[in-house]
């Protein structure tokens, strides 16, 4: 292990979840890294809707919290050390962790999505701890280097970018597309963004916050609209005829809502996580042969994500609206309700 270049403690601070609305900040060893690990000292970490659940809930959708778990799965930081058999980290470099590790040999990995590997194991999802913590290991290949003019929070922003980067390339959005997006929280708004990079020539945003529609605008939204000030979906456009609807909300009434405002041939694709159950009205699907899918988080997206950062093409650091420490991880899960909240950073 290559670690002479900083002075690594044996005792680090890690923020756990014990039972559902239940948080304290206990002392663990600093892990050490394997022979193709990274140790990495962290920087920032996004807060995202699923730690929120955890912790009001204790599962998300079919993941329970059965022992105690640290939250936390959008992650940056510095290289502290480097296994055995790493050559191409060192310490000293900043980087974005992509959370999910998969089989290296399962026929999802060796098919490129390995996203859909059954056995990956994801930060923050039982049982597998996240990185609201000081130090945390992870595989070099999984450990990806952002240069100087991305941000310790952007470079962990870059894990939301990536959920709207795979939705966009999921509903195939290219030159001339109409794209509806539902959500105008933190994916939904980058949903907006890289649409408008893909080429559509109009993205509307709907969501049931006036606060958060006034952020659309800046993130390509060409037109929003309220659930209240919606035009009927049988109006012309931007009533109906979209190409594509990338429902970053979860709510069942915005996603039916949305198919029938959808033009023949439109693309469907569900991000946000809300009831188990759809009610799909099979008639419009068929009819209009309407083109209906899921993502589940993302695959191949880092070095997209971190281009589009570094270019300036996605601003990251304005979805940031507190920065909380490791003590202050419960206050962090709750700001999302607060009037103009976006996005809670904790800073470990």
């Amino acid at each position: 292990m290559n670690d002479t270049a900083f002075q690594i403690p044996t005792e680090m601070r890690v923020s756990v979840l014990s039972a559902p609305g239940e948080i304290h900040v206990e002392h663990r060893p600093v892990p050490r890294p394997g022979p193709h690990d990274v140790l990495i000292r962290i920087a920032s970490v996004g807060v995202c809707g699923s730690d929120t659940h955890y912790f009001e809930h204790g599962r998300v959708g079919s993941f329970v919290v059965e022992h105690p778990l640290v939250l936390g799965h959008e992650p940056s930081g510095t290289v502290v050390a480097v296994g055995s058999e790493v050559t191409d980290r060192h310490p000293g470099q900043r980087v974005s962790l992509e959370p999910g590790v998969p089989s290296a040999f399962s026929p999802e990995t060796l098919g490129g999505h390995y996203n859909l590997d059954p056995a990956v194991r994801f930060f923050a999802t039982p049982p597998v701890d996240g990185v609201f913590s000081e130090y945390a290991v992870h595989p070099a290949a999984f450990a990806h280097p952002v240069p100087d003019s991305v941000s310790d929070d952007a470079a962990a922003l870059l894990e939301p970018l990536s959920v709207a980067v795979s939705a966009v390339r999921a509903a195939n959005v290219t030159l001339g597309d109409r794209v509806l997006v539902s959500g105008a929280g933190p994916v939904g708004l980058l949903a907006a963004r890289c649409a408008r990079l893909a080429g559509a020539v109009s993205v509307v945003v709907t969501d049931t916050r006036e606060d958060r529609l006034r952020v659309a605008e800046a993130y390509g939204a060409t037109d929003t609209f309220t659930v209240a000030s919606a035009p009927p979906d049988t109006a012309p456009f931007p009533g109906s005829g979209y190409t594509a609807l990338v429902d970053a909300s979860g709510a069942e009434a915005a996603i039916l809502t949305g198919m029938r405002r959808l033009a023949p041939r439109g693309r469907i694709v569900l991000v946000g996580m809300g009831s188990d159950t759809l009610s799909v009205p099979v008639p419009l699907l068929q009819e209009r042969e309407l083109q209906l899918t899921g993502i589940f988080r993302y695959a191949n997206t880092w070095p997209t994500a971190i281009a589009l950062a570094a270019s300036g093409d996605v601003d990251l650091d304005a979805l940031v609206t507190s920065r909380h420490t490791l003590g202050e991880v419960p206050a962090a899960l709750t700001a999302g309700t607060s009037p103009g909240a976006l996005k809670a950073i904790v800073t470990p």
